[in-house]
């Protein structure tokens, strides 16, 4: 019921703009979230979007990551800079209300 989308192959120092499409019934209620994971570690928490808007982010992507809502498309999006080999990761997008929902990931590879 979340579609990511946007990730891929970027360079170290670039960009990439991921996307997670849900419906108005979900997205409305619900607190948005991107997490990543990387293969033998547990997912982590990168940021959190309220649908009033209230903003969160993990100490450890505070200033390189922008996350936020398009309350007419449904749609969270997550805006990374100045990217680095480790951020590589599978990326997934999190929808949190009575229920948790979970996006199907979109794989970010970082080159050196």
């Amino acid at each position: 019921q979340l579609q990511a989308s946007g990730g891929g192959l970027v360079q170290a120092g670039g960009s990439v703009k991921l996307s997670c499409a849900t419906s108005r019934s979900i997205f409305s209620i619900s607190t948005m979230g991107w997490y990543r994971q990387v293969p033998g570690k547990q997912r982590e928490l990168i940021a959190t979007i309220t649908n009033g808007g209230s903003i969160t982010y993990a100490d450890s992507v505070k200033g390189r990551f922008t996350i936020s809502r398009d309350n007419a498309r449904n749609t969270v999006y997550l805006q990374v800079n100045s990217l680095k080999p480790e951020d590589t990761a599978v990326y997934y997008c999190h929808a949190r209300n009575l229920q948790n929902y979970w996006g199907q990931g979109t794989q970010v590879t970082v080159s050196s």
